[in-house]
């Protein structure tokens, strides 16, 4: 049986949101970026959305019969990891994570003129969070899901997990 929900969560500039929209154009499924579920979509800044209207959208998407969902955060998505067919973890390096959270603030703030929330302050941010990414945040991420090993997918890049799901499906 081919896999209906998909958790994807690796570091800034990983892939996350590529992989999410390239699956769900090969499988049919609905991918969800959970930078839309974390942060309230009315601000033009980056202001956290409340627990409870959180925990209300990720509701709406788990009660779907089939997900992509796609995002850095782990603390409170349990019930998403427990209930997801595969959990791929993206960890290309760390030098193409920045390379990639380089070229999107460029695109966001001198292209994409309307994405307002992009500052040159939130980019430093961003850059310096991604540099200690993987010994601080991918090692608690580990921690936390460590239950569901068995359903974790390790991926550097889309095709690995284009790979990993096609392996599934071919059993």
């Amino acid at each position: 049986m081919p896999y209906r929900k998909i958790h994807i969560i690796g570091g800034p500039g990983s892939g996350k949101t590529f992989s999410a929209k390239k699956l769900e154009k090969h499988l049919g499924l609905s991918a969800f970026d959970l930078d839309r579920v974390f942060w309230d979509q009315s601000q033009d800044s980056y202001i956290r959305a409340s627990e409870e209207l959180r925990d209300e959208k990720l509701a709406e998407i788990l009660n779907n019969d089939n997900w992509i969902i796609e995002g850095v955060y782990y603390k409170w998505l349990a019930e998403s990891f427990k209930c997801a067919d595969i959990i791929i973890i993206l960890s290309p390096s760390v030098y193409l994570r920045q390379w990639r959270i380089f070229k999107r603030f460029l695109y966001r703030k001198f292209i994409l003129l309307e994405f307002k929330k992009e500052t040159f302050s939130s980019f430093m941010e961003m850059f310096w969070w991604n540099q200690k990414f993987d010994s601080d945040n991918m090692i608690r991420i580990k921690t936390f899901i460590s239950e569901h090993e068995h359903k974790i997918a390790f991926c550097k890049n889309y095709q690995e997990v284009l790979n990993a799901i096609s392996a599934q499906q071919k059993q």
